[in-house]
């Protein structure tokens, strides 16, 4: 049986003082993944899933293909942020899955059926067939309330054809007893105009503003794949997104990222340039210094080696699962981002 939290002996030097004081916290991993494609193997009439590429394949290969993505899949939930919390994630946001049943087997996996974890989903509009979800481990996290925030958009200037997109998921729940907030997005492509993710933009800070009248020192954490960089007019201008934690307002969101990707680090990488489009941004109430409650303590991006195109032109990028109408054996085409969050531990 899992504990609730592990501990966590981190050293932390004081700002004033010169000495080092070892101190014990509880760490928690929220983490988000875009699955790249994570589809199932059975045409559904109601979607346009025969233009993933899964079942653009022969129909001999397809439950092989399927089993090894999903071990993939899971291998890489299990691992992320594991070295400092010696646990999977408590939270995690995926993007790219087609429905409820391939979550079911994604969480039945054995590198992921010892977390128990629970499973938020709702179908999505979205002309491709993918949707948004939140996995969380039951022995850490209560959800209490969960929806969708729909995102209505048209094609162009002709407001009788809507152009259907995947929903934004909300969920708030308890995690280790502190009651929190998450809003899982996966915003229109650069295939779409900037004028669609800036309204999507808008709707996710709609939802923050709604939380933030009701209680505005709430604990929120806004995650995604944005198709926008830390640096993009819907990030900085109308979610409020700030790269620096000093600067951050109450209204605003803290965005760690920001920093992450002036150092040159990237979640996807296309024509020799890196970009940062996976994102986990935060209220202030969680960039705190008083640790009796949970507060950020480290973001990062998730690209081991094994996640790595190990060969050829694209060697070092996002090793992705389908390329050239055959499955590559990689995983997917976006690298993990985290967040570890911390709470002192009192004796």
């Amino acid at each position: 049986m899992l504990k609730k939290s592990l501990l966590v002996v981190i050293t932390v030097v004081l700002s004033i003082k010169v000495y080092a004081q070892k101190k014990e916290y509880k760490v928690n991993t929220i983490a988000f993944y875009n699955l790249e494609n994570l589809f199932d193997t059975i045409n559904d009439v109601t979607k346009n899933d025969e233009a993933s590429p899964i079942m653009e394949m022969s129909e001999g290969v397809r439950a092989s293909v399927y089993e090894k993505k999903q071990k993939n899949m899971a291998r890489v939930i299990s691992r992320i942020g594991f070295d400092l919390a010696q646990n999977a994630p408590a939270i995690v946001g995926v993007c790219e899955v087609e429905n409820f049943d391939v979550l079911q087997d994604l969480v039945n996996q054995p590198a992921l059926k010892k977390y128990n974890y629970g499973i938020i989903h709702y179908d999505s509009p979205d002309e491709r067939g993918i949707d948004n979800a939140l996995l969380y481990q039951k022995a850490i996290f209560k959800p209490t309330f969960s929806d969708t925030e729909e995102l209505i958009m048209y094609r162009g200037s002709d407001r009788s054809k809507r152009d259907y997109t995947r929903d934004q998921l909300y969920v708030k729940g308890l995690l280790d007893g502190e009651e929190m907030h998450f809003l899982v997005n996966h915003w229109p492509s650069r295939g779409s105009s900037e004028a669609k993710r800036i309204l999507a933009a808008k709707s996710s800070r709609s939802v923050v503003d709604s939380i933030q009248g009701a209680d505005p020192y709430a604990k929120i954490m806004i995650m995604g794949d944005f198709n926008d960089g830390p640096y993009n007019k819907s990030i900085t201008e109308n979610l409020l997104g700030v790269g620096k934690r000093r600067q951050v307002k109450l209204k605003e969101l803290y965005n760690p990222f920001d920093k992450i990707y002036k150092q040159g680090i990237g979640t996807i990488a296309w024509r020799d340039t890196w970009d940062l489009f996976d994102q986990i941004m935060m209220s202030k109430s969680l960039i705190q210094k008083d640790y009796s409650t949970y507060q950020m303590y480290k973001a990062s991006v998730f690209n081991a080696n094994f996640l790595q195109n190990p060969e050829g032109q694209y060697k070092g990028y996002p090793f992705r699962a389908f390329a050239d109408g055959g499955f590559t054996g990689g995983y997917s085409d976006h690298f993990p981002v985290f967040v570890h969050i911390i709470k002192e531990v009192k004796n």
